[in-house]
């Protein structure tokens, strides 16, 4: 069902120099840190490629991102992942906490990146078999339009067995009381006799089915076309649909959540809670009936098979937030079950470990493991020297200017102007930036970060919101209408904003 030589043909073609192209499409600058991922990721493509002895010894450089908040270090490795077509998760470490304690075990983050791989394979391969799962929901939704068990009433039963007697005979076996007893028997052969009459009924019947047969044939045909041009999206069917049973979130110690959702899901099962009848629209059954369809030509073996293979060669883990769980200073000072207990339980993973998972063991040997955060308040240094260790490759983010800002605002295909624009037109007002003002913006966007908290590129959400935050709301009122901002415009919706410090703290 997946074309693996169609796609380690895709793989080929990502050289470490098209990796950094398809970065820049939607980041602006940090050249350092696409130069190391691009690297990363084509030494995982390289690596698949070699003998498989070999290959079991080259284990992944892991990278630790280190740079400010809001200049793209999520986004380089969401769009990484993306690229490559690996599984991908993003965590955040403040959420785990040591084994033992209330809260999340480090391993549910491998158990995550399983669950997203295999809802990546399960997709690719339900879009193969696309085609035949419309027509077989075609097919069981004119079986509830029009039942087949109704086409013809059953034929009369038939006569039963008759026997024609052969003759009899006697014999006389001794009592055990010295007496004789006669005994005679009747043997006879087994014969089908039917009344007479009986062979032209059957004829007219079997006519008449097949006359039946033909009327059913032709009403499904004609509902078939009546489906197709959309006639009987008014109607409504009864079907049965498959449902997971939701059960209430509870924090477990020690144990797995996802193993006792699995097992309570089985036994709701085993007493009827899986099924439920629903009465929807035509095109709402169509949907459902699809989903089933595709769901029954998928074998789940085999998507979980190579979920997990893709998992463990291409998976990638992006650990967000690592300064938080950094410990300053001297060690010691009592059990941070969110600290360095935290950076004890995630050492074996990034070295390499099994994770035992609902689709069966996952091994984080050759995993990509991704770790970023600001560390303004603490240093990569503060980090345990083994887990430092696991991440040899270390890449520093550059804080963004007002030219970042300005590139950041034109360049990018998901560049904020653009998504404004085409909002806003949604609403058939058309809104045009001059040159002038985006550069304004820019630099607006720069002189607040400098003066209050410095948030990177999320600056420009604050700023491009407030800009436009009038319009917005009025847009459905005053439409259709096309508005110019320009260098006046922009100076004042935003100028109270900027001169007043204490007023943006509060816009962040």
């Amino acid at each position: 069902m997946i074309d693996k030589k169609q796609k380690d043909e895709e793989l080929n073609k990502l050289t470490p120099r098209e990796i950094v192209a398809e970065l820049d499409k939607y980041i602006v600058g940090q050249k350092k840190a696409k130069r190391a991922v691009a690297v990363a990721l084509r030494n995982r493509i390289r690596r698949l490629k070699l003998e498989p002895e070999l290959r079991d010894d080259i284990a992944p450089k892991n990278i630790l991102m280190i740079g400010p908040t809001g200049v793209g270090k999520t986004e380089i490795a969401r769009r990484l992942a993306k690229l490559a077509g690996s599984p991908f998760i993003k965590v955040e470490a403040t959420k785990y906490t040591e084994v033992g304690y209330v809260g999340r075990d480090v391993e549910s983050m491998v158990r995550d990146l399983m669950a997203a791989g295999f809802q990546m394979v399960k997709q690719e391969m339900q879009e193969a078999v696309t085609q035949e799962a419309e027509k077989r929901a075609e097919e069981a939704l004119l079986d509830l339009l029009l039942p087949a068990n109704k086409r013809h009433h059953d034929p009369k039963p038939g006569p039963g067995v008759v026997a024609r007697p052969m003759g009899a005979f006697s014999f006389s076996p001794e009592n055990s009381n010295g007496g004789i007893i006669a005994t005679t028997v009747q043997l006879g052969i087994p014969i089908m006799k039917k009344p007479a009459g009986e062979e032209q009924e059957t004829v007219q019947v079997e006519e008449k089915n097949e006359e039946e047969d033909e009327k059913f044939k032709a009403t499904r045909e004609k509902l078939r076309s009546m489906l197709h041009e959309g006639k009987l999206d008014s109607r409504t069917v009864e079907l049965t649909v498959n449902q997971n049973p939701q059960f209430p979130t509870v924090e477990m110690m020690g144990g797995s959540m996802e193993d006792l959702e699995a097992s309570l899901s089985g036994i709701a099962g085993l007493f009827g809670g899986g099924q439920k009848k629903k009465v929807v629209t035509v095109p709402r059954a169509m949907e459902i009936l699809k989903a089933q369809e595709a769901e029954k030509l998928v074998d789940r073996d085999r998507v979980s098979d190579e979920a997990r293979q893709r998992v463990e060669e291409t998976g990638i883990i992006f650990i967000d937030e690592i300064d938080k769980i950094a410990v300053k200073g001297e060690r010691g000072g009592g059990p941070d079950v969110s600290r360095e207990g935290v950076q004890r339980d995630i050492l074996p993973i990034v070295e390499g470990a099994t994770v035992n998972t609902k689709w069966g063991p996952v091994n984080t040997d050759h995993i990509l493991f991704i770790a970023a955060g600001a560390f303004n308040v603490s240093k990569p240094s503060d980090l345990i020297p083994e887990l430092q260790g696991r991440f040899p490759l270390r890449v520093e983010l550059d804080s963004l200017g007002k030219d970042d800002f300005l590139r950041i605002l034109t360049e990018p295909k998901n560049a904020l102007t653009r998504q404004y624009v085409e909002l806003l037109a949604t609403e058939d007002v058309k809104i045009d930036f001059t040159p002038e003002a985006i550069e304004h913006l820019a630099a607006l966007a720069a002189e607040v970060n400098s003066k209050l908290e410095n948030i990177g590129a999320r600056r420009l959400h604050t700023v491009m919101e407030a800009l436009l935050e009038e319009l917005s709301f009025e847009a459905s009122d005053i439409s259709p209408a096309n508005i110019s901002i320009t260098v006046d415009y922009v100076n004042q919706k935003l100028a109270d904003i900027v001169k007043d410090q204490d007023l943006g703290r509060y816009i962040l």
